[in-house]
């Protein structure tokens, strides 16, 4: 048999303690995580894009199931029927690159942006249209933005901030 993907749980909040268990073991760990703006100062700046989920590539002929669910913080492999699930190389590829652009999109483009200024959305129902900056929401990557619709009212939409990216002047609609 050769080395594939599994997803394995973890205890809650344990995450990072047992991905630093399985590197321990020399094994191949993908443990995607995001930056997170926390409202408290200590509270944790990273974290899990999946709570209570790491991915680890294994041959199941070397590294048992049951090795894994002794270890330390771990909750064992996700299974059905028994069977533990295999994940694609592909899916593993598109959640890594998605997981680096959240990383690098969100915290530099909203850097600098003040209430007031004309921002663009740029995925979702809304995409393409132009809407006025309020405010990013506490303890989140979310931002909470005015669009007008008619007669000049101005409804507040809360999305992610990596779906917004601020207007120049060159870029503004007439």
């Amino acid at each position: 048999m050769t080395a594939a993907w599994y997803v394995l749980r973890s205890k809650p909040n344990k995450e990072d303690f047992f991905r630093d268990q399985l590197l321990s073991h020399r094994l191949e760990v993908f443990y995607p995580s995001v930056r997170a703006k926390a409202v408290n100062p200590r509270a944790r700046k990273i974290k899990p894009y999946f709570p209570g989920y790491l991915f680890v590539r294994i041959d199941l002929q070397e590294v048992t199931p049951a090795f894994l669910y002794r270890m330390p913080g771990s909750r064992g492999l996700v299974s059905f029927d028994a069977q533990p699930a295999t994940v694609p190389e592909a899916l593993i590829v598109a959640i890594r690159r998605r997981v680096d652009q959240l990383n690098q999109t969100v915290g530099q483009q909203l850097d600098g942006l003040q209430p007031g200024e004309p921002v663009l959305i740029q995925e979702g129902p809304f995409a393409g249209q132009q809407a006025i900056f309020d405010a990013r929401i506490s303890g989140s990557e979310r931002v909470r933005v005015l669009l007008t619709i008619l007669r000049g009212r101005q409804l507040p939409l809360e999305l992610p901030g990596g779906q917004i990216k601020p207007v120049r002047p060159a870029d503004q609609k007439p």
